[in-house]
């Protein structure tokens, strides 16, 4: 399966996106971006940041070919003309990458949960779980080890896009969480998807759930999992 052609010498453009409504911060966010800087220098990413929903209705938004929700939450935005634009962007061939709590955002916008992938129904409690590696031949994957341990929340989410190319897995056999049998049961045979790319409406899309603490964005793996993520969107494979 091909992901894209590399891209030498042509420069992307990248916009980072950090806007949480009312309701939970996560302190995650700054080590995020700065994560994903430290990515998109290695990688020649012309990148910007930003925490303004207005940004999506200025002619900035013209130059850049994705963006990436770093931990967003709640309400991204605060008109229905700034959706109407982000919508526009997705729609026009574009990116949009997303981590951890951006599954929280736009509760009440069905098609920012199809875009995303589903929308955040609740967590595990923080805690060291098993992943399985589904899809090896992703850029966000192929780095990866088949199966490893991870200490995160592994997020639960509803609505899920049957669109959606799944990549990682939680084994639910390794996450101790007293509500698993009310959601999502055995929906998934003891297993819980919580990475995924696909293709949405002309754009391309991807998420990873993982990424609650700071200290995670430290990891090696980690971040070959968000420069491969990041690769894809622009494509800019290896």
């Amino acid at each position: 399966m091909s992901y894209g052609q590399i891209q030498k010498n042509v420069t992307k453009k990248l916009l980072i996106y950090t806007k949480n409504g009312e309701g939970y911060v996560h302190d995650n966010i700054e080590t995020s971006v700065t994560t994903l800087l430290k990515i998109c220098d290695k990688l020649g990413i012309s990148c910007e940041v930003s925490n303004q929903p207005s940004v999506f209705t200025s002619e900035a938004m013209n130059s850049y070919d994705a963006v990436f929700f770093s931990n967003t939450n709640n309400e991204a935005f605060e008109t229905k003309l700034q959706r109407q634009a982000f919508q526009s962007f997705c729609r026009n061939g574009k990116g949009f990458g997303a981590i951890h709590s951006a599954s929280g955002s736009e509760r009440d916008w069905p098609w920012y949960w199809s875009l995303l992938g589903g929308t955040f129904e609740r967590h595990a409690p923080f805690q060291t779980f098993s992943v399985s590696v589904i899809d090896s031949s992703h850029p966000s994957t192929k780095n990866l080890k088949q199966h490893f341990e991870i200490t995160d929340e592994c997020y639960f989410l509803k609505k899920l896009n049957p669109d959606i190319h799944v990549l990682l897995a939680a084994d639910l056999t390794t996450v101790n969480d007293p509500k698993l049998e009310s959601f999502p049961s055995d929906n998934f045979y003891n297993s819980f998807p919580i990475a995924w790319y696909h293709n949405f409406e002309g754009g391309r899309q991807w998420y990873s759930s993982l990424g609650h603490s700071k200290e995670v964005y430290a990891l090696e793996f980690f971040q070959n999992h968000l420069e491969g993520g990041l690769k894809y969107l622009l494509q800019l494979n290896d």
